[in-house]
């Protein structure tokens, strides 16, 4: 008797979407943190086109609601990484953060975090997004699949996985939400259309 394809998924790519606990007070602590640290920083450039980015220490400036926030990320890194054969893993990962607040127009050419294993954002305030797609602002993902772009079929998706291929994807914004995905995948951020200010935190953890 004949058996049907044996399917396995190889080279998935994890993206992972948290809603924090608690995240409105912890959203209104790390705003006032940032509101000040733009009085006295002038912001840095880097992937950013426009709006402000600070420097990339917030772990020791942000004080307690950083640090608090940095612990979710630690967690939940140790919670979806494994050793090669599957197995549990406890690290303490060493992480470096930064703040990054873009008002109308502002966005984030594509970019990598070289030298880490997990990088994630966090949104204290998603401008509107969440509430209205329109505003643009989306955290987009480039399939890292060598050429897969290359070979792109907009009507075709591989059937066991259900995945597009060729095609970017994009996560929208939304106040308390953590995403983390792999440090080396290509990302950026489209221009965000609002009048207000979409204010996240993005963070490194590497070894």
């Amino acid at each position: 008797m004949s058996r049907g394809p044996e399917v396995a998924t190889l080279f998935g790519t994890p993206v992972v979407s948290l809603d924090l606990p608690e995240a409105a007070a912890l959203n209104t602590e790390l705003r006032a943190v940032i509101v000040e640290r733009q009085k006295v920083h002038p912001g840095t450039q880097h992937s950013n086109l426009g709006g402000w980015q600070s420097s990339w220490d917030m772990e020791r400036w942000g004080g307690p609601p950083a640090i608090k926030l940095l612990a979710f990320g630690r967690n939940t890194a140790n919670r979806v990484t494994t050793d090669r054969r599957g197995k549990p893993v406890a690290i303490t990962w060493r992480a470096n953060m930064w703040a990054n607040v873009n008002r109308s127009g502002h966005a984030n050419e594509f970019h990598s975090h070289p030298g880490s294993f997990w990088s994630g954002v966090y949104y204290v305030d998603d401008g509107g997004i969440a509430d209205d797609p329109s505003l643009g602002g989306e955290l987009e993902f480039m399939d890292p699949r060598g050429p897969g772009p290359a070979m792109y079929a907009p009507q075709l998706a591989f059937g066991a996985a259900g995945l597009s291929v060729g095609a970017n994807e994009t996560v929208r914004p939304k106040a308390g939400r953590l995403v983390m995905f792999p440090a080396w995948l290509l990302h950026q951020v489209r221009p965000y259309k609002g009048n207000a200010e979409r204010i996240s935190i993005a963070f490194n953890l590497s070894l």
